[in-house]
């Protein structure tokens, strides 16, 4: 099935919820801790509710799998085709006020992601991409076509977690291989700079889960690149509580 035509509706459904997220971001808002000791704000709860109502209307019979509902136990059966959302990616980010804060919407089709948005809304930075059709970035300058790069002969630009510590072993996989650079960014912005060519490889050695990764891993594969465990084989979804394997995403 061609999924591209959702690809307008999904951008304003995100820009929505960016909207949402910045009139919060603006506010002395409060920050909670869930149970496993991550950081969760109204934020958070208000886009998920404004996606999971406007992907209820956009696709009725497609079920969503999103972080806070997944958290409380109200997800939809994640089977075939479903939506995995995370309507603040980066909420670390968001609390600290770095302005690298997502939100991301991704559709899994038999366990492979096929379509995804992801909007920085304090960047205002839309990344989206459909498998098969490509991968665009609209910002100020306008929208084009974005797609990954061939590793520079200087070495490759390898982006890291801003927040999330696992340097020793970062340092040892990177230990073979010529780097030029190492920059941190915060969210799935990392997968979005791969893919638009901006950077190279991205390892993560640490707990992430499928909807910190689906849209992201949907706009790489559009633009050419891939994210894999670290045997080398494509990440998929829909697992037992969505929980990831460390992963390597590269161009």
């Amino acid at each position: 099935m061609d999924y591209a035509h959702l690809i307008p509706a999904l951008e304003q459904i995100a820009r929505d919820a960016g909207r949402l997220i910045m009139q919060i971001y603006a506010t002395d808002f409060s920050v909670y801790g869930k149970d496993d000791n991550s950081p969760v704000t109204d934020a958070d709860h208000q886009a998920e509710a404004l996606i999971e109502q406007a992907l209820r209307v956009l696709t009725p019979d497609i079920p969503i799998v999103a972080e806070e509902a997944a958290a409380a136990g109200r997800e939809d059966e994640a089977e075939g085709c479903f939506w995995l959302v995370d309507p603040l990616d980066g909420t670390r980010e968001f609390v600290s006020r770095t302005g690298e804060f997502t939100v991301n919407i991704g559709l899994i089709v038999r366990h492979v992601p096929v379509l995804g948005v992801i909007y920085a809304p304090a960047l205002d930075r839309l990344f989206s991409g459909v498998v098969g059709q490509g991968a665009w970035l609209t910002e100020a300058s306008g929208r084009r076509q974005i797609t990954t790069r061939k590793a520079p002969a200087e070495g490759l630009t390898v982006v890291a977690s801003r927040v999330h510590g696992d340097t020793a072993v970062m340092q040892d996989y990177l230990a073979d291989k010529r780097v030029a650079s190492v920059c941190n960014a915060g969210s799935s912005l990392k997968m979005c700079l791969i893919a638009a060519g901006e950077a190279d490889l991205y390892p993560r050695f640490g707990r992430t889960m499928e909807w910190d990764t689906a849209a992201g891993h949907a706009i790489l594969r559009a633009a050419g690149g891939r994210l894999t465990d670290t045997a080398g084989e494509e990440l998929g979804y829909g697992k037992r509580g969505y929980e990831n394997p460390d992963f390597i995403a590269l161009g």
